[in-house]
C-alpha cells in the first residue's frame, strides 16, 4: 500500500516505527534489569567457601597446618536472618577449623529483631580454640555495649585493642584485634604494647585499608578484614563498585601490603540494598604454614 500523497501516512509510519523502537529498547532494558536483579538476589543465598594457605613469618612448627575460619559483616536485619547466618556457621564448622574469627558488623543501623537467633547461631560455632571477634563501625553506630553483650552471650571473645595468645608446646601464635577505626576507637599503639616480642601474630581489623599502617610495623604475618562486602557489585573491567571509606585500596580478596598478607572477606550480609553481583557472600578458610616446618617426602 502506497502512503498518502500529503505525507501524513509516511510521518505516521515513522512515528509508529520510532515508538516501536523505543518500546523495544525499554523492554530490553527492563529484561536486563530483571535479569540482574534475579541474579543479584540469587547470589545472596549462595555462600562460597574460599580456601588459602598462608606462610606466616615466625610461626612455629607446632602451628603448621593450623586452620582459621573467617566470618564477617553479618548485618543481621530483615533480609539477613539468623537462619541464613546458621547456614554460614555450618559451612565454617564443616571445614573443621581450629579457630574461628569474626571481623565486625554483627548488626546494621538498628537492633536485630532476632537477637536470640543470632546468639544461637554463633554459639553453634565449635572450633576447639573458640571464636574471637572485633567490632565494626555499624556495631558502634547501633551501640557498642549492646553488641558486646550479644557477643558475650554468643560465646565470642571480643578483642578490642587486645591480644589473645594460643600455644602449641613451646610455640605461640598471637591473635591481635583492634577496635573500629571509623568511629575513632582503634588503638594500634595499645595492641603493640601488649603484643609479646616472641611468636607469630595475626591482626583482626574491620577495615582493610588499615593494612597501610599495620604492614609497615613488620609485626603481623597476616591481617584479616571485612567492611567492604567485596564491593557488593563487581563489574568487569571496573571491579568492585561500592567502596566504603577505608576499603577503597583493598576492597576484595588477597593482597600483600609492605610484605604483610591481607585478606578482605566479602562478608555475609549487605547494606542499603539486598543484592550482590559477581560477589557471593563468603566464608574464608586459612591454613597457616610455618617456614620452619619439616619438608615431607
Amino acid at each position: 500500500m502506497q502512503p498518502a500523497s500529503d505525507g501524513h501516512g509516511v510521518r505516521l509510519l515513522r512515528v509508529n516505527g520510532g515508538i516501536t523502537k523505543v518500546a523495544g529498547v525499554l523492554a530490553g532494558v527492563a529484561a536486563a534489569a530483571g535479569s540482574v536483579v534475579y541474579r543479584g538476589r540469587s547470589e545472596l543465598t549462595s555462600i562460597e567457601v574460599t580456601r588459602r594457605e598462608v606462610t606466616i613469618p615466625g610461626l612455629g612448627p607446632g602451628f603448621d597446618g593450623y586452620r582459621i575460619a573467617q566470618l564477617s559483616d553479618v548485618h543481621l536485619d530483615g533480609w539477613m536472618t539468623s537462619g541464613r547466618l546458621m547456614e554460614a556457621v555450618k559451612l565454617a564448622n564443616g571445614e573443621s577449623p581450629d579457630l574461628t574469627v569474626f571481623t565486625g558488623d554483627f548488626v546494621s543501623r538498628q537492633s536485630p529483631d532476632d537477637e536470640q537467633g543470632l546468639v544461637d547461631a554463633f554459639r553453634s560455632l565449635n572450633p576447639p580454640d573458640g571464636t574471637l571477634a572485633v567490632l565494626g563501625n555499624h556495631d558502634h553506630l547501633v551501640s557498642a555495649g549492646y553488641v558486646r553483650e550479644l557477643a558475650r552471650l554468643s560465646g565470642l571473645r571480643e578483642l578490642g585493642n587486645d591480644v589473645h595468645t594460643l600455644r602449641r608446646g613451646a610455640d605461640t601464635l598471637h591473635i591481635a584485634g583492634v577496635d573500629d577505626l571509623l568511629q575513632g576507637y582503634l588503638r594500634i599503639d595499645r595492641v603493640l604494647e601488649r603484643l609479646p616480642d616472641e611468636g607469630a601474630a595475626i591482626l583482626l581489623c574491620h577495615v582493610p585499608d588499615f593494612a597501610d599502617v599495620a604492614g609497615p610495623t613488620g609485626r603481623f604475618g597476616l591481617q584479616l578484614s571485612g567492611h567492604s562486602h567485596g564491593g557488593q557489585f563487581v563489574l568487569p573491567p571496573f571491579g568492585p563498585v561500592v567502596r566504603p571509606r577505608y576499603s577503597r585500596r583493598y576492597p576484595l580478596g588477597y593482597y600483600e601490603v609492605a610484605g604483610m598478607p591481607l585478606y578482605t572477606n566479602r562478608g555475609l550480609g549487605t547494606i542499603h540494598i539486598p543484592l550482590r553481583l559477581n560477589c557471593r557472600p563468603e566464608v574464608s578458610i586459612f591454613t597457616l604454614r610455618s617456614p620452619r616446618a619439616p619438608v615431607s617426602g
